[in-house]
């Protein structure tokens, strides 16, 4: 029977972080992917010879790959190319109005000037004030370190900095834009970050409007060639480390001795002795398929998923002209509260959603087709599991996201949809996520401390690095995910 220090499950960011952070150590890792390739939800896939991501598009939070990649003796800059497109997003509203935002905010500030008016930009300008404080109050607890208590929360915000108020956990995301922001504008466009956690703008708490100064402050970039070449770029990381990387091998489950982590048994029945096993897989799945059913209490699991989503990726005849010489662009409805409440009230598709349109050759300079580009397309829907019968109500999302796209004139009436995944595709792919893109919603004020921890206490051994574990979900913080595990796990290790 084979033996390692960590057996690690599940190649996505969370994976390869942790194989990374013990393999630097000195660590015998073993990393198990289920799916013909690494990357997890950071997907990519060829079509017609043109290599396309079908997952993430923006890269935010670079510091958390350089230090990790710096952990294995290499810098993210030695690894892949960065882009920062310009404009790197284009807001059309059901109005006419059309406004861009910058890689850099003076520029952003001056597009919302010009756009909307002095007294727009100032708000902006005022509230990204706001969004800059919450962070630089909230990362330290809440996303860098483990797991958050409420008594580590009040220690670290009253003892470094003085004001837990600077976080702002007592009002929704909804109230602190619409107490800051006038513009219809501009509050359609920061309601938006809610679906960056796949939450609901009007429960979830207004510590997490620290994510447009994420994006739109520290910088979201493109990567050279896609999303998918960090993947590839921590992949071969991790193998010039030492780990052992199997991908078409599925985990059936996780041995337990004495609530103690003694290896893993894979679908072909082969057994595999391992001192720790980083799950890199939903929270759900952990503790309902992969532990004995006697050990399933050592995972909370009081989040409910966040939304899901509908993708598809158009082969769109080449043209140089405006609006497609854009990196991103979001399609607003006339009503954009209104696919909140179709999500997370009604359980339904949004019948007017917000679609997003990522054009690689601009956001990543991908190369496409000779006479067309590919153009990744999204709009959210409500979670499902993968035994869902929803065939007819996927063609109509479809449909109704290119309608929006044609009638924004941001595609043509000949270009073809040559790729599509609904919720229940993902469902199928991610067992345990009920399609949820994220992991876990931030619905409630005290979510972030009702997040899975990475270190299961109950079992000796047994770590999470997920999007559905804590610090949530996004390429850096499932990345974050893998990286605390990890540091648990040696800790343990070194015991």
């Amino acid at each position: 029977m084979a033996k390692f220090d960590a057996a690690v499950i599940g190649a996505g960011m969370g994976g390869l972080s942790a194989s990374i952070t013990l393999a630097s150590q000195g660590q015998k890792v073993l990393l198990l992917e289920a799916q013909p390739q690494a990357g997890g939800k950071a997907g990519s896939l060829v079509l017609d010879g043109v290599r396309v991501d079908t997952g993430p598009s923006v890269l935010t939070l670079i510091d958390v790959f350089d230090a990790l990649l710096r952990t294995a003796g290499t810098r993210l800059g030695e690894v892949v190319s960065l882009v920062r497109p310009n404009p790197a997003f284009r807001y059309l509203y059901a109005d006419g109005a059309e406004l861009d935002l910058y890689f850099k905010l003076t520029d952003t500030l001056k597009s919302i000037r010009d756009t909307l008016g002095a007294r727009a930009e100032r708000e902006f300008e005022a509230f990204m004030q706001y969004a800059a404080r919450i962070w630089e109050s909230a990362s330290r607890a809440f996303v860098y370190g483990p797991a958050p208590s409420f008594a580590i929360v009040l220690l670290q915000s009253f003892r470094a900095l003085g004001l837990l108020s600077a976080i702002d956990p007592l009002h929704t995301m909804q109230q602190a834009i619409e107490s800051r922001i006038q513009s219809p504008h501009l509050r359609m466009l920061l309601s938006r970050y809610a679906t960056y956690n796949g939450s609901d703008v009007r429960r979830a708490p207004a510590t997490l409007n620290c994510i447009a100064h994420v994006e739109l402050a520290m910088g979201g970039y493109g990567v050279e060639g896609g999303i998918y070449r960090l993947v590839e770029a921590l992949v071969q990381t991790a193998r010039k480390q030492g780990v052992t990387i199997q991908t078409e091998t599925r985990v059936r489950k996780i041995l337990l001795e004495k609530r103690r982590v003694v290896g893993v048994v894979l679908n072909s029945g082969e057994r595999i002795e391992a001192s720790c096993v980083i799950a890199n897989a939903d929270a759900t799945q952990v503790a309902e398929a992969l532990l004995p059913e006697g050990a399933r209490h050592g995972i909370s699991l009081d989040n409910p998923a966040s939304m899901s989503g509908y993708n598809a990726i158009i082969r769109a005849a080449r043209r140089r002209t405006a609006p497609r010489g854009v990196a991103h662009c979001v399609v607003f409805p006339a009503d954009y509260q209104k696919e909140f409440s179709d999500i997370f009230e009604r359980n339904t598709v949004p019948v007017d959603p917000a679609v997003y349109l990522c054009a690689p050759e601009v956001c990543h300079r991908a190369k496409g087709w000779p006479e067309h580009e590919p153009l990744f397309i999204m709009s959210n829907a409500p979670a499902q599991d993968e035994t869902s019968d929803s065939s007819e109500a996927d063609e109509l999302a479809i449909q109704r996201m290119l309608e929006r796209l044609r009638a924004a004139r941001l595609i043509e009436p000949g270009d073809e949809v040559v790729w599509r995944r609904a919720p229940k595709d993902l469902a199928v792919a991610f067992p345990g996520s009920r399609g949820s893109i994220y992991g876990a919603a931030s619905n409630s004020r005290t979510a972030a401390f009702h997040r899975p921890p990475n270190k299961i206490k109950k079992i000796a051994g047994l770590y999470l690095a997920s999007a559905s574990a804590h610090p949530g979900g996004g390429l850096p913080l499932a990345a974050l995910s893998g990286t605390i595990a990890a540091r648990a796990a040696l800790a343990d290790l070194k015991k």
